[in-house]
């Protein structure tokens, strides 16, 4: 500040700066020291200029001087006085004004700075509105661009839902929704023209307020298994349109959710299915025709064929000429060709039902290659051709394998090779290779000199029906069934089977089977019990004929009946120790005689074994019927040793541990662990499986079979199929199924038709779970072993 006060002071006027001087000094001090200076001036002045013009000074002069000095300095003074007062007013003013305007310079540059904050905040303002209006903007943009989007959407949306309800109504299926609470809450049409209500009018209502009492249980049932088990159904139903008109539909439901996983209730698909069931119906019609007329053709054709065989091979075994032996040879072969051509027939209609099953058992590989081998030598001997068999050693010396089917496979080839082959060698080579300590791939490979077979055909030689067309084989006909079963049985062995051919030098099958190495003893085939009674029923004389000198030939004895009713008569005045029971009879069937015995108690002590040319059915089927076996026509002796030694002979007994206290078993209210546990100890755990697998593979079938009676009203058919469901449970065991099946086959209950749905329904539930049980109780049974 004193830097700038004298800065300020240099730059003031002069007569300020006296003033300041004479304010300073005193205005008394300064006016005595002014008279003097004026006297001084005064006297000096007077002397000089008196001295100046006159050269000489007179004391005049001074008194003048003096007196006018003392005359004019007082107004001078005041003069001087004044001027001095109004130059320190002015002064002073001058320095209120100077100091009042370093003030307002002050308050300036503090109003300066103040506005230059100001400024800026202003201007750092206007750019933040800049950038919030820039962000409005966009936030503008941005929204006005999702209100566009939107709105594209909500019309995309829009034509999508127009597209996706057009399809909807235009689908030929019957499609609808429930919410949770079950009530309908959207259709397309269809639904609308099978319940006779618009959209808008089933929304809301329930499947009783809309179907009819028996159809709303069926459909709420099945509702509510897919909101328990939050899981995807199909079932198949009639549902009657508001015209009358009554269509079989296979409904899909399923549980739909929200996008946050909200479960909001049933979504059902319904696809007509009326023509494909009826379709169904007709080819299994068309089936079951076809089996009856194979059934039929069975009984016809093996019955003569029994007589045959029967009879030459009772004639081989008397004394006859090398060429009468020929001859009957020759008889014997040729019907053991048309019997085996009949059983590509028959296993052709068992590929078709899927019901081909193995029966494993100990066999001799040599054995068996020997006595294929001599039948085939017979056929061979025919048309001069030579035959040879070799068996390379190392060979296991017993097999478990379904010998029948494996003599049917060898059968057809070494058939083939002998029809195919004018002149030369026909020959069966057999060898094994040990896979491991349990199995052995064993090799059959059957060759020929004969025409061959063209490359073109190689690879279709194994469809059904196929006959090469060549020249060289118009010769020797076929059905072209035969190595299409072969190829199939072998499959069914886990076996592979190939061919090698060079036309005009011959042909090569090469089949190669896995099979297991036995470590029973192979059953012997050598009868071990002789003298039973036997009545035998058959209504054929010629197969009475056969049957009974073979019978008596193996040291039995032979009581006849013709009829069921002459067997029946029989039983009763006479205890049998076997009966031999034809299934086709004049009077009644084998199975309604065997009913009958049983009823009255008569075979208490007695085994019946079917004796029938009837092979499409399972030994199973015949167990099911009261049998205790079955043998198959024409009659083998080998097959009648089997049984009888199976039937009469004591097996070696087992060691077993001593059974353990009786205990409340909570299985007893689902199987029949007595009955199951005497199948066991009776007919073998391998059996019972069997059984057991049987019924599985069949129960889907029956219970389909019975819902589709059950929807159609068809209540003698929904009792006559629990009937048969109620019989196949109680052979396996099955205490509830047999139960519950029970209750259903008895149609004059007075509530059935109110009881009938829930009694099915838990016919499904008990068929599966307690199937499991079963399969874990046997499976428990071979660990205990």
């Amino acid at each position: 500040m004193t830097n700038k006060k004298t800065k300020k002071t240099s730059v003031d006027p002069w007569a300020i700066r006296i003033a300041q001087l004479i304010n300073r000094f005193g205005a008394v001090k300064t006016s005595v020291l002014f008279v003097i200076l004026t006297l001084i001036f005064t006297f000096s002045g007077t002397y000089f200029l008196r001295m100046f013009l006159s050269d000489q000074a007179h004391t005049e002069d001074f008194l003048i001087a003096i007196v006018l000095t003392l005359l004019s300095a007082p107004w001078v003074l005041w003069v001087f006085s004044e001027l001095v007062k109004q130059l320190e007013r002015s002064r002073e003013s001058l320095a209120d004004a100077v100091t009042e305007l370093e003030r307002l310079r002050k308050e300036d540059e503090l109003l300066n700075h103040t506005l230059q904050n100001n400024i800026k905040q202003l201007n750092h303002e206007i750019e933040q509105r800049k950038n919030a209006q820039l962000e409005r903007e966009s936030v503008f943009s941005d929204l006005e661009r999702e209100i566009t989007d939107r709105a594209e959407k909500e019309q995309q949306a829009l034509r999508l839902s127009t597209l996706l309800r057009s399809i909807i109504d235009a689908s030929p299926d019957l499609i609808y929704y429930r919410n949770q609470e079950g009530q309908f809450a959207g259709c397309n049409r269809v639904a609308e023209e099978m319940t006779g209500k618009t959209e808008q009018e089933l929304i809301g209502l329930t499947p009783h307020q809309v179907y009819d009492e028996e159809l709303a249980r069926q459909v709420v049932a099945s509702d509510q298994d897919v909101l328990e088990n939050n899981t995807s159904i199909t079932e198949e139903l009639w549902l009657r349109f508001a015209d009358g008109r009554r269509r079989f539909y296979e409904m899909r439901k399923v549980p739909f959710y929200s996008a946050d996983d909200t479960r909001l209730g049933i979504l059902a698909f319904g696809r007509d299915i009326t023509e494909r069931k009826q379709a169904e119906n007709v080819v299994a019609k068309a089936s079951k025709d076809k089996t009856a007329f194979i059934a039929t053709i069975s009984h016809e054709l093996r019955t003569p064929l029994n007589g045959i065989v029967g009879l030459s091979r009772m004639l081989r075994d008397t004394d006859l000429t090398s060429e009468q032996f020929a001859w009957v040879s020759t008889i014997y072969a040729s019907g053991i060709t048309l019997g085996n051509i009949f059983n590509d027939i028959i296993d052709l209609d068992r590929l078709d039902r899927d019901r081909l099953e193995l029966s494993l058992k100990t066999v001799s590989i040599k054995d068996f290659t020997q006595e294929l081998s001599s039948i085939i030598e017979l056929l061979a001997d025919d048309k001069d051709l030579t035959f040879a068999a070799h068996v390379e050693e190392p060979l296991p010396a017993l097999v478990e394998v379904d010998g029948t089917r494996l003599r049917q496979i060898l059968w057809n080839l070494l058939f083939n090779a002998v029809k195919f082959t004018q002149r030369g060698t026909v020959s069966l080579e057999v060898k094994a290779e040990k896979v491991d300590a349990e199995t052995s791939m064993v090799t059959f490979k059957v060759c020929d000199t004969g025409v061959g077979i063209p490359q073109q055909d190689l690879d279709k030689i194994f469809a059904m029906y196929y006959q090469v067309d060549s020249p060289e084989h118009q010769s020797a006909t076929g059905t072209g069934i035969g190595l299409a079963i072969c190829q199939q049985m072998v499959s069914l062995m886990n076996g592979k089977i190939s061919v090698s051919s060079v036309i005009g030098e011959g042909t090569c099958f090469t089949v190669d089977l896995p099979l297991g190495i036995s470590k029973k003893p192979i059953q012997v085939e050598t009868l071990k019990v002789t003298g039973l009674q036997i009545l035998l029923v058959e209504d054929i004389e010629l197969n009475v004929m056969v049957a009974k000198a073979l019978l008596e030939k193996l040291g039995q004895h032979v009581d006849v009946a013709m009829t069921g009713n002459e067997a029946i008569n029989m039983a009763r005045n006479k205890q049998y120790d076997l009966v031999l029971l034809d299934i086709q009879l004049p009077d009644m069937n084998g199975f309604e005689v065997a009913n009958v015995l049983h009823e009255e108690s008569l075979v208490e002590q007695t085994s019946i074994v079917a004796l029938t040319a009837n092979v499409i059915k399972t030994r199973q089927e015949y167990l099911d019927n009261g049998m205790d076996e079955v043998i198959s026509k024409p009659v083998k002796k080998s097959r009648i040793i089997e049984v009888f030694n199976s039937l009469f002979c004591e097996q070696p007994s087992v060691p077993h541990q001593p059974a353990p206290e009786p205990k409340i078993d909570p299985l007893n209210t689902v199987l029949d662990l007595d009955l199951l546990q005497m199948l066991v100890d009776t007919i073998g755990h391998e059996m019972v499986r069997t059984s057991v697998k049987v019924f599985q593979e069949k129960m889907p079938e029956y219970l389909e079979i019975l819902q589709l009676s059950l929807s159609a009203d068809e209540k003698d058919e929904v009792c006559s199929q629990a009937h048969k469901i109620k019989g196949a449970a109680s052979s396996v065991g099955l205490y509830r199924v047999q139960k519950i099946a029970n209750e259903i086959q008895q149609g004059d209950h007075p509530a059935w038709w109110q009881n009938v749905h829930d009694w099915v329904e838990q016919l499904h539930q008990a068929a599966n779970q307690d199937m499991q049980k079963l399969i874990n109780w046997l499976g428990q049974q071979d660990i205990d072993d």
